[in-house]
């Protein structure tokens, strides 16, 4: 009995302190399914979750999960795509210098019309941060544009 107390005490005082620290991912677009505060200032690539206030996502905010694709004073460029038809915007094209970040879709997996992020061709001011993710129907910087640093909370992967 004492022996099953030395183990099962320890076990469950960490697991109290840890669990609260978790943050579980429920988004297919992140390669994580459980995070963490991790300390330090974001960097291109980390993970990043922040409140997002949108239409699409609800009439709440909502907590998200990203990663940091391009940085503060980095180059993010905006080439439209246009309809063959009768040449109108249908979407665009996304880079941080060279490197491709992803397109824009006219319409959300919901049929929703989805606004794309109208940007051209200029750095990220100081204090803004491009988020996204790999996957193609990620719901991120590219509908909503770049994040204020302050609103970021820098993450890492625990699961």
């Amino acid at each position: 009995m004492a022996l099953a107390l030395a183990i099962v005490v320890p076990v469950a005082c960490l697991t109290w302190t840890a669990i609260p620290a978790v943050t579980i991912v429920m988004s297919p677009s992140i390669d994580a399914w459980a995070v963490r505060k991790a300390p330090g200032p974001i960097q291109k690539g980390d993970l990043v979750m922040f409140d997002l206030s949108h239409p699409i996502a609800g009439p709440r905010p909502v907590s998200v999960t990203k990663r940091a694709l391009c940085l503060p004073g980095e180059r993010l460029r905006e080439v439209e795509r246009r309809s063959v038809h009768d040449g109108a915007v249908t979407g665009s094209l996304y880079y941080c210098g060279t490197q491709y970040l992803g397109a824009s879709r006219p319409f959300g997996k919901k049929g929703q019309h989805l606004e794309h992020l109208r940007w051209g061709d200029h750095p990220l001011p100081t204090d803004y941060i491009y988020v996204g993710s790999d996957h193609p129907d990620g719901f991120d910087s590219r509908y909503f544009g770049p994040v204020r640093i302050e609103r970021l909370t820098r993450m890492e992967r625990v699961l």
